[in-house]
């Protein structure tokens, strides 16, 4: 009788051999072909959560797939370890965000290891310590030599409670995330990386990334979002002038008024000697500052009582301030076209200005424009004079020639992007290693006083960054002469702190970020996994900073990541408490489904702690989220099912571009067929014969589950696996079921490593499977000797035949005809037609 597999004995047992031997270290020097198998390594929040098990349960696969053929495969694991929780933590609980992230780091690298990932341990990292971080600061002062970085004032959102800068996610509805207070706009002095130098780089390197996903690219694109205009000058009834850029010169005559930031020259000369205009350009300041956010507020203006000549003799336009104009896009000021610019239209709407069409919407060609929203397709000027008939890019081209002809304007380019901010006013974070000097300004930091350690006795009971608070770290000497100084107490982004991180797994000297030999010998990372969330900022700047690194001479790379794949996220059920009269916050009224009771009829209650029974209601299925209290903690999954169950689970349900529900049942599937696994392989063996048909099967298997792992369709691998456990199951005894079993262990080894290992032991095959090489294929078997035939009466299907491959006309219909399926169908009937389209259909007419 065949025991159960002991899931938790076997895993902890092959997971203490797998780290005595250092399976999975990595060799520089190694002379086989080398893959880097990496997912984006995880930020410490507490404990590990069933997305992070599928993520790195791809890579994983991947990983120990690689190495059974013929790789050296680097799977590294550290930890984005800098940001704002661990201070958020801070203040919340009275500890230091030092120790609460180190505590998080343990907890979860201990929930990691007990899911057998064939991970590189002896190259952990966390972007927290000064052994990373140092090395951080070393290369932003590289940067600074070459001039790629620089400070500017630029626009942040203040909380003035707070005080703090706050990154555009945690200002909701105007108002910091955290204090409530209305958020302001305020310049403070930044720091800057030059990202927009290597625009078009970024732009023409994605035409390389054939093994990225077109949507990502397209994102990227549009982010950097490249745009050819004219740039040109209004003159204004004062006497002065405002420059203007625009994409759709084509659209000049449909004009109807200019629109300057809050920020600009002309509002800010305004607003010294107009109180309604001052009072304005302070509300614009408790607005968004990006792009995204403008597009969603409401659109406001202040009529500046100035007028623009148009340059084509069109008449006079309003100037008004406006909120929606960003200073740092184009020139700080645009003009509007109210019929073919969605935004313009709602601002005309509001104030009650013209909207005049001069783009046709097929028979649409009257300047009348009286549509419910702008029109921004495609068609040929009209209501513009000499542009008349024109499409739109003959038009802009026309408008271009005559404005450079004229002296008035010329032919542009600008980009979405902007420079990178990388100033952060708060203390977890890499200290940015410049020195403020009255005398000599902003110098660097000697090398040889790298890394600039940030202080341990910091409190967080007063709002503000604590370094600028601390009474000791910031003052210092200057480096060039000597007098008294301050260090810069912002600290970076923490983007910088990912942006690198790939190439310090590959190489870790000491004295230096990374080894450019040893790096470049990895580089770049063979497949990239993780959340398509990071589609945009991460991998840009992870992009941007390999060819700054390159652009500097440490590093001869340019594109990071050569495969990326973004997989779909793991969600749940929600559930809320049923509490009509509730008037607290929303938030409170989610309910952990580990916290649920089932009552009568299986509906589903909380009990409190005096044993009320409230109701549940149920929610969407979403996105697993600490916020939602709809996570599942994998460690009392891993306790009852063990680790392989879990690792088939999230490869087995959907494909893995795909959301994966979790469910009790899916599990417990996948409990199931590790199971059945293990039966087999302890079958008795010592079967005589050749099974042909099983042969061919496992042949085929071998040969699609490897290419299933090569496109990462790993639901494919689990299902021909699946396919192939059946067919052994039903295949009587005999050599080719014992070799099928045998090779079964190798094929499973990268999915559910622990029960392969447990068998290979079992079966006195020496070492590892980890070890082991992936099975070889006869390509002879192939090729199929034999066909599956439908076999039809008078159109409809009645039986199905395995035929040898080839079969000539005739044999294939005395084949069907001798069929019993086909004589109880035929009744006794004579054929009068016989239809064979050979190695496919035999079509009886009777």
């Amino acid at each position: 009788m065949a025991t159960r597999f002991n899931a938790l004995k076997a895993d902890a047992h092959w997971q203490r051999v797998w780290d005595d031997a250092s399976t999975f270290a990595a060799r520089d020097d190694s002379p086989k072909p080398k893959s880097y198998v990496l997912e984006m390594f995880p930020y410490p929040s507490g404990k590990i959560h069933m997305g992070h098990v599928r993520n790195y349960t791809m890579g994983d696969v991947l990983a120990r797939y690689r190495r059974m053929t013929g790789h050296e495969v680097l799977h590294p694991m550290g930890w984005d370890a800098f940001g704002m929780p661990a201070e958020n933590a801070a203040m919340e609980r009275g500890v230091h965000p030092g120790s609460w992230t180190r505590a998080n780091i343990a907890t979860m690298k201990a929930q990691l290891k007990r899911l057998g990932f064939a991970l590189d341990w002896s190259r952990e990292l966390a972007t927290c310590e000064p052994e990373y971080y140092g090395h951080e600061q070393a290369l932003f002062l590289d940067f600074l030599k070459a001039g790629l970085v620089y400070r500017k004032e630029s626009a942040v959102n203040w909380d003035p409670v707070d005080m703090t800068v706050l990154a555009n996610e945690q200002v909701i509805d105007g108002r910091g995330w955290r204090s409530g207070a209305l958020v302001e706009k305020r310049k403070l002095s930044q720091w800057f990386l030059k990202i927009t130098q290597f625009a078009d780089e970024l732009i023409e390197g994605l035409g390389s990334l054939d093994q990225w996903p077109d949507k990502v690219r397209l994102m990227q694109e549009n982010w950097i979002g490249k745009s050819q205009g004219l740039q040109f000058r209004f003159a204004l009834s004062d006497g002065g002038s405002v420059e203007v850029f625009t994409t759709r010169p084509d659209t000049m005559f449909g004009a109807s008024f200019v629109a300057v930031a809050a920020d600009h020259p002309i509002a800010q000369g305004l607003a010294a000697c107009d109180p309604a205009a001052a009072a304005f350009v302070e509300r614009c300041k408790q607005g968004g500052t990006t792009a995204a956010e403008l597009e969603t507020q409401e659109k406001l203006g202040y009529d500046t009582g100035l007028t623009a000549t148009h340059p084509f003799g069109a008449g006079e336009l309003p100037v008004f301030i406006a909120n929606f104009v960003l200073m740092d896009y184009g020139t700080g000021a645009v003009f509007g076209v109210p019929a073919h610019d969605q935004r313009d239209f709602d601002f005309a709407t509001k104030y009650a200005l013209p909207i005049r069409r001069v783009v046709a919407e097929g028979e649409k060609t009257d300047a009348a424009f009286h549509d419910d929203a702008a029109y921004s397709g495609p068609g040929k000027l009209v209501n513009s004079h000499f542009l008349d008939g024109l499409d739109i890019d003959a038009a802009k081209r026309e408008v271009i020639r005559r404005a450079e002809a004229g002296g008035w304007g010329q032919g542009a380019t600008v980009y979405r992007l902007r420079d990178w901010g990388v100033s952060r006013q708060r203390y977890w974070g890499t200290p940015i290693p410049i020195i403020h000097c009255a005398t000599c300004g902003e110098v660097p930091v000697p090398r040889a006083q790298l890394p600039v350690t940030l202080p341990e006795d910091v409190t967080f009971d007063v709002p503000g960054n604590p370094l600028d608070r601390h009474p000791t770290w910031k003052h210092v000497a200057c480096p060039s002469c000597g007098g008294d100084a301050l260090r810069d107490t912002d600290t970076l982004d923490t983007f910088a702190d990912s942006s690198w991180y790939f190439i310090r797994f590959a190489s870790q000297p000491d004295d230096k970020p990374f080894d450019r030999a040893v790096a470049e010998s990895w580089l770049p990372v063979g497949q990239y996994i993780g959340g398509v969330e990071h589609a945009i900022l991460h991998l840009l700047y992870a992009r941007f900073w390999t060819r700054a690194l390159r652009h500097v001479g440490l590093i001869d790379v340019a594109e990071p990541f050569t495969g990326l794949f973004t997989q779909g996220m793991v969600t749940h059920e929600t559930y809320q408490l049923d509490l009509p009269d509730y008037d607290g916050p929303a938030s409170a009224l989610w309910v952990s489904p580990a916290d649920l009771t089932v009552g009568e009829e299986g509906k589903l209650f909380f009990r409190t702690e005096d044993a009320t029974m409230i109701p549940i209601v149920r929610g969407r299925v979403e996105k697993m989220s600490k916020s939602k209290k709809n996570t599942v903690d994998p460690e009392p999954i891993v306790d009852q099912y063990g680790a392989d169950a879990v690792r088939w689970f999230m490869l087995s349900d959907s494909p893995p571009e795909r959301d994966l529900e979790w469910s009790e049942n899916g599990i417990e599937g996948a409990w199931r067929f590790v199971q059945r696994l293990w039966r087999l392989f302890e079958a008795e063996k010592g079967g005589e014969g050749v099974d042909a048909a099983l042969d061919r099967k496992l042949h085929r298997t071998i040969a699609d589950v490897a290419a299933a792992i090569e496109a990462l369709s790993f639901n494919k691998a689990v299902a021909r696996l699946y396919e192939l456990v059946t067919a052994i199951e039903k295949a009587a005894p005999s050599g080719s079921r014992d070799a099928a079993i045998a090779t079964l262990m190798r094929l499973v080894a990268p999915m559910a490593p622990h029960i392969a290992e447990e068998a290979w032991a079992a079966h006195g095959s020496g070492g590892l499977i980890a070890d082991a090489d992936w099975p070889a294929v006869d390509a002879a078997l192939l090729v199929e000797d034999e066909v599956t035939i439908a076999v039809q009466v008078n159109g409809k299907l009645r039986d199905t035949l395995t035929l040898a491959k080839g079969l000539d006309r005739q044999e294939a219909e005395s084949a069907a005809l001798a069929s019993e399926k086909i004589v109880r169908a035929l009744e006794g009937k004579t054929p009068r037609k016989v239809i064979v389209v050979p190695d496919r259909l035999v079509n009886i007419v009777a």
